[in-house]
């Protein structure tokens, strides 16, 4: 590599770029990984992407991820832990010089001080609405993507007109009283015969 770098010049950084599934992407929130993509690559060449989901996650969802040129990989355990062992074996990686997490919470800041612990640079993608304080102060470099809350119908504006024009109904029926059982007894006793 460095024949390399001296014939054609510094290299571009290179980033492995992990996403933490479960915690940015949520229907609450409207998240444009494309766009969080976009924003790291300004900092370096993407070697790695991949995002981190849940045995639940459906077909549909992992489709969408792949679409967006992320490499699912989905666990039955704990994503966090996933993510963060694979996070942390990039560090001896020699061919990799940045190491960018997506998510909201505090679980990565141990990641994020080995990565700096062992020279590298380490780089948080926050999604507001929940980012950590913690997160942004730990890491050398930051992005905030602003996620949209989205409350009910917001993804359908069909749907949003047609339920402010037609509230819910209250539901009009009522159930039966239930009938109710006399407190039971405590079991009498026979008193001893003489």
């Amino acid at each position: 590599m460095a024949l390399f770098d001296s014939l054609f010049g510094k290299r571009r950084p290179q980033v492995a770029f992990f996403v933490d599934g479960p915690n940015v992407i949520r229907k609450q929130l409207s998240i444009d990984l494309r766009e969080a993509k976009q924003k790291v690559s300004q900092y370096g060449d993407i070697r790695i992407a991949r995002i981190y989901l849940d045995q639940f996650a459906s077909d549909k969802l992992i489709e969408a991820m792949v679409n967006q040129g992320l490499e699912p990989k989905i666990t039955t355990g704990d994503v966090d832990v996933t993510l963060a062992v694979e996070a942390t074996e990039q560090i001896v990686n020699k061919d990799i010089d940045i190491i960018a997490i997506m998510s909201r919470d505090t679980d990565f800041i141990p990641v994020l001080n080995t990565v700096k612990k062992y020279g590298k640079k380490s780089l948080i993608v926050g999604v507001e609405p929940g980012f950590s304080v913690a997160l942004k102060n730990t890491a050398d470099i930051l992005i905030m993507v602003k996620g949209q809350e989205q409350q009910g119908n917001a993804r359908y504006p069909e749907r949003q007109e047609r339920d402010r024009r037609e509230p819910q109904r209250e539901r009009t029926e009522q159930r039966p009283p239930q009938k109710q059982e006399p407190p039971a007894q405590p079991p009498q006793q026979n008193a001893p015969q003489k």
